[in-house]
């Protein structure tokens, strides 16, 4: 049953919409709406929040609907809004984090300053903690709408209050928001170590590059450890969890690996991911008056506690593999002390730690940090024998990802890596809930990661997948989200991955708990030991396999061939162009114009190319299959992919994988 919408009128009074304004009639296939309306609107988030899912739907909507839509993107400033408004007929913005009215206090100040004054102002997402959408009623919206709202409601009420006043900017059509790209220069050799370490206080510990190699060298490695799995098919079980203090991640992990875990992590919490040491200081120093078992951070916080900690943790369990995960904007300080800790994996890159988590992070300046990592890990191969595995987050945005994206990201970071001397390489996959399709992309990343590494003379590095179960939004109930886990495992299996990154029944509850991991670890555990990789693939995971390596494979030669095959360059280059395009991503880098949705048989396929650089047959194959969906399903794209989205959270499938 649909949800019911609430929107807010100017007045500030609550009104129950019609179910009718709700639903749509479905009976017309696609080309059954209204024409256009020729009306121009500004598109914004505010907030901290970097999700884009909501933003993305709504501005495919409105310019499917003929609308001409300037797209500001995710956490943008009043005077970039003000500015796009000057000329709007509405101004929509969208805030996720309930605290549009900390966000947006000066608004109506700042438009009566700014003279911006005529447009429409609609505010949506969850822009009101607990609801509360009484307390937004002096910013100067016409509509508020809390909570999921459909995005053919938002069009039928735009139109019909746009129709009661006349266009300020009829006649403007094809004028859209452009971002400046950074021409594609020279990328730096910067190796500053020392500059690296004093970057914070415990930083200094890892100085002694000979002494963290014989903490290496006493630990297992997940390079070790993934190569015995491959010889003996198995697939490795490894959760992420990760609190605020040193002895409760020791508790953690101790339970853990007595209930099956085969690969512990360190997950950091966010605010290190953005680099915020000092915020965390203060946290961490607040917390000596609170309970010992009170987290007020949400994963571990690996720089502020130091090596020295991280190295204790580890050596408790030395016949263990350890990983550090993270999404860090600046990696370089926490990829010192975790291989000074004698930690030897480390997640993240360039493209898969950019353009799924920050707004504005220009390509050139991660590629410029994540090689001195890259850098740092080869080093100690060169000099001390020691194989450090660099993962990559395949998982990009979770959102419908088609697998030729992520495949196409992964092989960029791996050559990248390779180049800097790095022999142990992870590429990460995010299942979508097609088995055909999902095994067949593992099978695909493994040979499109050998196939270009040797190519470039890379033939050394190790290769392997690791197996991400669904990462997108799990219904709240717990039968459907153990069905998920089930059904998720066994493809695992299926597809050969060498490692399977656990999720939990409680994912759409709250963070969770020890418990929920070792409820999961138990489910998952028999279903990954009681069966073999290698599974005969059948006619249609061939397929797959063969479209995914061909789509994959003509991002990563276009590249490559438009730069002299000079791998860093390439990836400038793609970005720019829109040839690597990253669904619902939230980076105003990213072209956004490729667009997924679900065929048939539930596998993900586009909608839209965009600027992909894919051959006439294979765009061809893409609108036929999406044809397909909107004749059997006789609904409209936008529909279908709102309803792709947010099938899996609400519920709405009888088993796992998806048909």
């Amino acid at each position: 049953m649909a949800p019911t919408i609430r929107p807010v009128s100017r007045t500030g009074r609550v009104e129950e919409m019609d179910q009718s304004m709700v639903e749509e009639d479905q009976d017309d296939a696609e080309g059954a709406r209204s024409g256009p309306s020729g009306g121009y609107v500004a598109l914004a988030g505010v907030g901290a929040d970097a999700h884009s899912v909501g933003l993305t739907v709504l501005r495919t909507a409105l310019s499917r609907e003929g609308f001409d839509v300037v797209f500001l993107g995710v956490q943008q400033d009043l005077e970039s809004i003000l500015r796009a408004a000057a000329t709007a007929d509405a101004v929509l913005i969208s805030n996720m984090d309930g605290h549009a009215k900390y966000y947006l206090a000066d608004l109506r100040s700042a438009r009566l300053e700014a003279c911006v004054d005529g447009q429409l102002w609609y505010l949506g997402g969850y822009p009101a903690l607990n609801g509360r959408v009484a307390d937004l009623d002096g910013l100067g919206f016409d509509r508020v709408f809390q909570g999921y709202v459909s995005a053919d409601t938002v069009l039928r009420y735009l139109r019909e209050d746009l129709s009661r006043r006349p266009l300020r900017s009829a006649g403007t059509a094809g004028r859209a928001s452009t971002v400046e790209l950074p021409a594609v220069g020279p990328l730096l050799e910067s190796n500053h170590r020392e500059e690296v370490l004093q970057a914070w206080g415990t930083g200094a510990s890892a100085l002694d590059i000979a002494g963290n190699a014989e903490r290496l060298r006493a630990r297992t490695s997940l390079a070790d450890r993934q190569r015995e799995a491959k010889v003996h098919q198995e697939i490795l079980i490894q959760p992420r969890t990760g609190v605020s203090s040193a002895e409760g991640q020791a508790a953690l992990f101790s339970e853990l690996r007595k209930h099956g875990a085969d690969v512990l992590s360190f997950q950091i919490d966010s605010l290190t991911r953005n680099n915020q040491y000092e915020d965390i200081e203060r946290i961490l120093k607040a917390a000596d008056d609170l309970p010992p078992d009170f987290s007020q951070l949400n994963g571990y916080p690996a720089v502020n506690l130091g090596m020295e900690e991280m190295a204790r943790l580890s050596a408790m369990f030395e016949d263990t593999p350890f990983q550090v995960r993270h999404s860090t904007r600046d990696p370089r300080l926490l990829a010192e002390l975790t291989f000074g800790a004698g930690i030897a994996a480390f997640e993240g890159g360039a493209l898969s730690y950019n353009l799924p988590y920050f707004r504005d992070y220009p390509i050139v300046h991660a590629i410029q940090r994540w090689r001195y990592v890259d850098r740092l890990a080869g080093r100690y191969h060169a000099d001390f024998g020691i194989t450090i595995d660099r993962e990559f987050f395949g998982v990009l945005t979770a959102c419908l990802v088609p697998p030729c994206i992520a495949a196409a990201v992964n092989v960029f970071e791996a050559l990248l890596a390779a180049q800097c001397g790095v022999k142990s390489v992870t590429l990460g996959y995010a299942e979508q809930g097609s088995r055909a399709q999902d095994v067949a992309a593992v099978r695909a990343l493994q040979r499109l990661g050998e196939d270009y590494l040797a190519r470039f003379g890379f033939g050394d590095v190790q290769v392997s997948v690791v197996w991400h179960q669904f990462m997108g939004a799990f219904p709240r109930s717990k039968e459907k989200a153990r069905m998920i886990l089930r059904g998720s495992a066994e493809s695992a299996v299926l597809s050969g991955a060498v490692r399977l990154m656990l999720k939990t029944h409680a994912e759409a509850v709250r963070i969770p708990s020890l418990e929920d991991n070792r409820e999961s670890l138990a489910l998952v555990r028999d279903l990954c030991r009681s069966r073999r990789t290698g599974a005969h693939p059948g006619d249609r995971v061939r397929f797959e396999e063969e479209l995914i390596v061909a789509e994959a494979s003509a991002i990563v030669d276009s590249a490559l061939a438009a730069t002299g095959h000079d791998v860093g360059q390439a990836v400038v280059l793609a970005v720019e162009r829109g040839w690597v395009d990253v669904p619902f991503s939230p980076s105003r880098w990213n072209a956004g114009s490729a667009l997924p949705l679900r065929d048939c048989q539930e596998a993900v396929r586009f909608v839209e190319t965009g600027e992909l650089p894919f051959p006439d047959d294979i765009k061809a194959f893409h609108r036929d299959a999406v044809a397909e969906r909107v004749r059997r399903d006789r609904r409209d794209v936008v529909a279908l992919l709102e309803r792709d989205l947010s099938a899996t959270a609400r519920g709405d499938f009888d088993d796992w994988p998806l048909a």
